[in-house]
């Protein structure tokens, strides 16, 4: 192996909170919009899809916009990640494999990652790359990205559907589920 790219929620960042912070927007109860997420993954389809179905007709990118000029847009810091991300990838980094951090969210996000300095060699977001999972667009960037062959590069991420399937298709190695192993990446 010489790459390993991790998808960012729920594979390095608890969603939860993310989520959470929408439903308080909406001033909806945080587990009917989690078990509206839960449904809209469930079924393979994109989860912001869970706030249409809170929300009717929403307009997401207005409402984010508008949460964003109220002072309650995105945020991440070190209380996001789960515990075990930054030894997992500083050793993964000692053992000379290259990092590359990637998922399906806004650019905001990929600044406010960034920010965090995590132990990866790039940290980018799919609306930077203007393509998302499960797309092939999106994996066969990833393996332009990673440096290396597909049969070099290992794809963890917590979906099978977004994640794991479509890794495979490319011939990324072994991909990996985060959901095979509780959910994070060391347990």
């Amino acid at each position: 192996m010489e790459t390993f790219v991790f998808d960012i929620g729920e594979t390095l960042v608890r969603d939860d909170r993310y989520w959470g912070s929408w439903a308080d927007w909406l001033d909806a109860p945080r587990h009917t919009l989690s078990a509206l997420v839960g449904a809209v993954t469930a079924r393979g389809l994109d989860n912001t899809e869970s706030l249409r179905l809170m929300k009717p007709g929403m307009d997401i990118p207005a409402e984010y916009a508008a949460r964003e000029a109220a002072g309650r847009g995105e945020h991440l810091d070190e209380f996001y990640l789960y515990e075990d991300v930054r030894p997992a990838l500083t050793g993964l980094r000692n053992l000379g494999m290259r990092v590359v951090v990637v998922g399906n969210q806004t650019v905001r996000a990929g600044e406010l990652l960034r920010a965090l300095d995590l132990p990866a060699d790039l940290v980018v977001t799919s609306e930077e790359w203007d393509c998302a999972k499960p797309s092939a667009q999106f994996f066969e960037r990833i393996l332009d990205t990673s440096g290396a062959p597909a049969g070099g590069t290992v794809y963890v991420g917590d979906h099978p559907v977004n994640d794991a399937f479509p890794a495979a298709r490319p011939g990324c190695a072994w991909p990996l589920s985060a959901a095979a192993h509780g959910g994070t990446m060391g347990r």
